[in-house]
C-alpha cells in the first residue's frame, strides 16, 4: 500500500490515495491555513473508518437487522513528546438484538487492520454505547 503526499502551501499538503485527494493542514491557531484536517485527526478518522467498515461488512455478510451505525473516536493526548496515549471507539446502532450487535462489534474489532496495529502499543478500547 502506497500513499503519495505533496506540499500545496506553506503549511499544507495533499494526500493522494488511489483516486482520492485529501487536503492536510494545521488549524489557524497552530500556524496553518485550516484547509484540511491535521494528520493526527486523519489518523483517528482512519481508525474509526477502518473499524466501521469492518463492522458494516460483518453486518452485511450476516444480513443482520442493524442500521444507523455510528462510531465516536475519543483520543487522549499527551505532551513531551506530543502523542496519543489512549483511544476509545464508542459504537452505537439501531439493533433489537444487543447480543448479536456485541458479536458483530467483536468481529469488526478483530478484523480491523488499524485496531490490530495500535492495540498493545497504546490503550485502545471499544465500547458499545446506545443500542436501540
Amino acid at each position: 500500500m502506497t500513499i503519495h503526499l505533496r506540499q500545496t502551501a506553506a503549511s499544507a499538503s495533499e494526500a493522494t490515495i488511489r483516486g482520492h485527494k485529501i487536503a492536510i493542514d494545521r488549524p489557524l491557531g497552530k500556524g496553518g491555513a485550516d484547509t484540511g484536517p491535521m494528520g493526527g485527526e486523519l489518523f483517528l478518522a482512519a481508525i474509526g473508518g477502518c473499524f466501521i467498515s469492518n463492522l458494516l461488512a460483518a453486518i452485511n455478510a450476516r444480513r443482520a437487522q442493524v442500521s444507523g451505525v455510528r462510531t465516536e473516536v475519543i483520543a487522549t493526548l499527551e505532551d513531551s513528546p506530543s502523542r496519543f496515549t489512549a483511544i476509545e471507539l464508542c459504537v452505537s446502532a439501531e439493533c433489537a438484538d444487543r447480543e448479536l450487535f456485541e458479536k458483530l462489534v467483536e468481529i469488526a474489532e478483530r478484523g480491523c487492520i488499524l485496531v490490530n496495529t495500535v492495540k498493545g502499543k497504546l490503550d485502545l478500547q471499544v465500547r458499545i454505547g446506545t443500542v436501540v
